[in-house]
């Protein structure tokens, strides 16, 4: 006989159709999703939509009318000392919230390399997975995701929050598309070093270093070879080598897109039609 188990998690509505964004490990293997407003009314909600890399899924309220909703803060991005109040639902006590401030950005985490992570010291705990992160505008600028902990999963003041725009940008296209379909290079990268850059009289020591090419892959199929530096993508420069993964995998399957890459000392630009990512594919872009 299945064992069945129950999931608690936060959620917050970004449109008055009844949208709600969540974390996909809430939601993750779920039969039925039950949506419980502060007023205390309980809706069923489907799931929309889940991507299981950035932990992030779409539910929506099956009963139809007009929600109120948040909007995700996209025009600044929030600076370090910024205050912030997390709104949750802490071991199921119910709309809760916790004030702090932003502690630290562009956070790499849990092996995530399609976004960055806020990082908030506003107390979050077991439930607060999905709910939003405001700032004092009472803009939604992180999605709660994760805590670092050493007392077994309660508050040592270390949150974590998925970034807006990444969020927005994932919440529209599960709405759109029901799943993220991510660009696919087809290279195995790793990021510019000072020496590496002194040995090739580089200006500076940016950029992604293509390590091997997957036979038929993209990046092959485009002229892309090994040992090419990728400095950016349509126009934008790359940072390093997981930057080209976050850029990669925001490009559209199908599309044709400019890298500009040094080879042998001389700066070019290549074409590539970037492919969909399978499963089977090892390579890191």
């Amino acid at each position: 006989k299945d064992q069945e188990g129950n999931a608690l998690g936060s959620g917050f509505f970004i449109s008055p159709q009844g949208y709600i964004v969540t974390n996909n490990h809430v939601v993750e293997n779920a039969r039925e999703v039950t949506v419980t407003l502060k007023n205390g009314d309980q809706l069923e909600a489907e799931i929309v939509g889940t991507d299981e890399q950035t932990d992030l899924a779409v539910l929506k309220v099956k009963k139809s009318g007009s929600y109120p909703f948040v909007e995700f803060a996209t025009r600044a991005k929030p600076r370090v000392g910024d205050w912030v109040v997390a709104v949750g639902n802490p071991f199921g006590l119910g709309g809760t919230a916790t004030a702090g401030i932003v502690s630290a950005d562009g956070r790499e985490l849990l092996g995530g390399n399609y976004n960055d992570f806020i990082q908030i010291d506003a107390p979050i705990n077991r439930g607060n997975s999905g709910g939003p992160t405001f700032n004092l505008n009472g803009e939604v600028i992180g999605v709660n995701t994760a805590i670092f902990s050493d007392t077994g999963g309660g508050s040592v003041g270390i949150g974590f929050a998925i970034e807006a725009s990444a969020a927005k940008k994932i919440a529209d296209t599960l709405i759109k598309d029901g799943k993220v379909v991510r660009g696919w290079l087809g290279v195995e990268i790793q990021s510019m070093t000072d020496r590496y850059a002194e040995a090739l009289s580089l200006k500076n020591a940016k950029g992604a270093i293509v390590r091997t090419v997957t036979a038929g892959g993209p990046a092959e199929s485009s002229g892309i070879k090994r040992s090419d530096i990728i400095i950016a993508v349509n126009g934008e420069e790359v940072k390093d080598s997981r930057d080209l993964t976050q850029r990669v995998g925001g490009l559209l399957a199908g599309s044709r897109n400019n890298f500009r890459i040094i080879r042998e000392g001389k700066e070019q630009t290549v074409l590539v039609t970037v492919r969909e990512r399978d499963d089977k594919a090892l390579s890191t872009a």
